[in-house]
């Protein structure tokens, strides 16, 4: 139910005076603490932004399999490119998920981004890649305010994120599969910002909740806190369960997954007295590597 995942309009984080971040801050830690899921206003992103960003994921994904198959994940490496149905296995305890995708991560240690060949597509892209970039920047000033650390504390960790772009797309059910949209899991980074084409699925389960739907509200983003953020945290913050069921219709959405820098150490945030670090450093890059294993694992080879 919307009452579980509050909107919150994080306008005040972008051009706020101190009590005006200080108040948003506050609304987001909280929610963080409780459901790790809140739907964003304030953003910044036009209705007709949103518009041509679904067209051209149409677009792509309604090529011929050639096409998209030229610049596969299993072609280019590196969580980047095509991702085709039954490949990911989010939930590993389940089927294979019914979906596809198309990964954009330009900061990927080793290697390029392939590109269709398909005009504007690639500005059109790394426009919203680079807006969202920001809108994460301005998260991450609320997440800092609010675990009692300077605002500018992640700045230094984010110069350079491995952050990823995601166009995904989830055919209508078949009747006789089980296989789900995506399966029951938890993001790996610091926090993920979506955008849906008006087709509903996705489903969240809470702490002490059972699976409760996260309804389309226009205009809004849906956020979450990702397993990294939790982490550094110290677990202050909760990384929720979510899925997606097998849509009645097509289904298309538009992930942007934010991982710190490759080289940034993730070392838990303890500013309480008597307090002590649930988790030793690590990486960026060694962690978010140890995750994508966890799901590509069953092909050797992100909702």
């Amino acid at each position: 139910m919307t009452h579980d995942i509050p909107v919150i309009d994080i306008a005040p984080l972008r051009q706020g005076n101190g009590a005006e971040r200080k108040a948003v801050a506050s609304a987001i830690g909280r929610v963080c603490r409780e459901t790790g899921f809140f739907y964003i206003t304030g953003h910044g992103v036009s209705p007709d932004t949103i518009a041509k960003l679904f067209e051209a994921s149409h677009t792509f994904f309604t090529q011929p399999a050639a096409a998209k198959e030229a610049v596969a994940m299993s072609r280019v490496g590196r969580n980047r490119g095509y991702v085709g149905l039954g490949v990911e296995r989010l939930d590993t305890t389940s089927l294979p998920d019914r979906k596809e995708a198309f990964n954009i991560s330009p900061n990927q240690p080793g290697g390029q981004d392939a590109w269709p060949a398909l005009p504007g597509w690639q500005d059109l892209m790394m426009a919203y890649f680079a807006i969202c970039l920001d809108i994460g920047a301005a998260l991450h000033r609320g997440f800092a305010r609010d675990l009692g650390v300077d605002e500018d504390f992640f700045v230094d960790k984010f110069r350079h994120p491995m952050a990823t772009l995601r166009l995904l797309r989830y055919p209508p059910a078949q009747q006789a599969s089980t296989a789900p949209g995506a399966g029951a899991h938890t993001d790996y980074g610091n926090v993920t910002i979506l955008a849906v084409n008006g087709v509903s699925g996705l489903q969240v389960r809470p702490r002490g909740s059972d699976w409760t739907d996260a309804p389309l509200i226009p205009g809004t983003f849906i956020c979450n806190i990702g397993d990294c953020l939790m982490r550094w945290s110290n677990d202050v913050y909760v990384s929720t369960p979510h899925r997606v069921l097998r849509p009645a219709g097509e289904r298309y959405s538009i992930a942007f997954f934010l991982d710190p820098d490759a080289d940034a150490l993730v070392e838990p945030i303890v500013t309480r007295s008597g307090e002590h670090a649930h988790y030793p450093p690590v990486t960026g890059h060694d962690y978010l590597q140890e995750r994508l294993q966890a799901t590509y694992g069953h092909k050797n080879q992100r909702h």
